[in-house]
């Protein structure tokens, strides 16, 4: 009810009971553990190593590296410290590959010139390769519905780089791209000979020699083991023969990468965080 000077009484109704003074103790836990006199106070909940107390949240125990927002989410902490210059997760497919592409001397006329005169510029042999890692990137990128995180062209010391690293359920894998011409290929171990050419090419040794760095640097930063398969997208062979490769490398071919999302049973959600969180630092890649 008002006074005439229009300032409100709280009044109190016998039965009525207004949600904004609630009494204390319809602030209990939900459900079945809510606080009731009549009940021992042991009955109120065990902590997940015995002992009497709050409960601990799922998913927030030692080693998983995440932890819950207000909302529930997982997020990792230390995305947000990463400072942005040394976040790699903005790169795009192919992206070291475009750096010297704009850093090249060469103009458009002294590549014409070579071309005519015979020549191969290097400038071309990075252009195939570009394009063959932004098609590949693409097919790894489609991949995120499933759980899967790419991160791309990761420089590692000494010019290597590693054009793709793909985390997700069915694990850690640095996969190499290697644009080659329209003719069938095929795995000798370690390396990969494509019909027409003189030499064989080393690419099953340069992924394994990636993949080991690459798994080096994330156990070290992780704090766990983490291992890192290799893998070899060869683009544009006509086929490929694998029946002499090794079972430590997957030799696939640019239409078999989709494939890859049906890897499962290797890492779980908050490990692909955790590992995801961890790629994107540049300095991590700075001391493999």
């Amino acid at each position: 009810m008002f006074y005439s000077t229009g300032r409100p009484v709280r009044t109190s109704v016998p039965g009525i009971r207004h949600p904004l003074f609630r009494s204390a103790e319809s602030f209990g836990t939900a459900g079945d553990d809510r606080l009731d006199p009549g009940r021992s106070p042991s009955r109120c909940g065990k902590m997940a190593g015995g002992g009497d107390g709050v409960r601990e949240r799922p998913g927030s125990g030692p080693g998983t590296g995440a932890k819950s927002g207000a909302v529930g989410k997982r997020y990792d902490p230390d995305r947000l410290f990463l400072p942005p210059d040394d976040d790699l997760a903005p790169n795009r497919p192919g992206e070291t590959l475009r750096a010297r592409l704009d850093a090249s001397p060469s103009g458009r006329g002294t590549l014409l010139l070579a071309r005519l005169l015979g020549r191969r510029p290097v400038e071309d042999r990075w252009r195939r390769a570009l394009a063959a890692e932004q098609l590949v990137g693409a097919a790894l990128d489609a991949l995120a519905p499933g759980g899967w995180e790419v991160v791309h062209s990761v420089l590692l010391p000494g010019d290597a780089v590693v054009p793709h690293l793909l985390i997700g359920p069915g694990g850690v894998f640095s996969v190499l791209v290697e644009p080659t011409r329209r003719a069938p290929a095929r795995v000798d171990g370690a390396l990969i000979r494509v019909a027409g050419e003189r030499h064989p090419r080393p690419t099953v040794r340069h992924a394994r020699q990636s993949a080991a760095r690459a798994s080096l640097a994330l156990t070290r930063g992780c704090g766990f083991p983490v291992p890192v398969g290799p893998v070899v997208v060869l683009v544009g062979a006509a086929d490929v023969d694998v029946t002499d490769a090794p079972e430590d490398v997957r030799v696939l071919m640019e239409h078999q990468v989709p494939g890859l999302g049906a890897l499962g049973g290797a890492l779980h959600p908050d490990r692909v965080d955790r590992v995801h969180t961890v790629a994107r630092d540049r300095r991590l890649w700075l001391r493999c």
